[in-house]
């Protein structure tokens, strides 16, 4: 799936989660799975907000660098 078709998808329907580490919290991010191995990301505080969309290898890329420390503050 590519980019223009991510953002064709309609999400009125997606279910949107959040981590456990959370704590109930509203101050956190929610993602969604979309097909093909996607994933949507908004912000918990402002639902209606705007919504990122990754293609799955974006998002693996994403999960990878943060497993790595690549995102760490100096």
């Amino acid at each position: 799936m590519d980019k223009q078709d991510l953002y064709r998808l309609d999400l009125s329907d997606a279910e949107w989660r959040k981590s456990g580490y959370s704590n109930g919290t509203e101050q956190c991010v929610e993602v969604a799975s979309l097909p093909g191995g996607a994933v949507a990301m908004r912000d918990s505080d402002y639902p209606a907000g705007p919504v990122l969309r990754f293609t799955a290898g974006e998002w693996d890329a994403f999960v990878r660098g943060t497993k790595d420390g690549e995102f760490d503050a100096a």
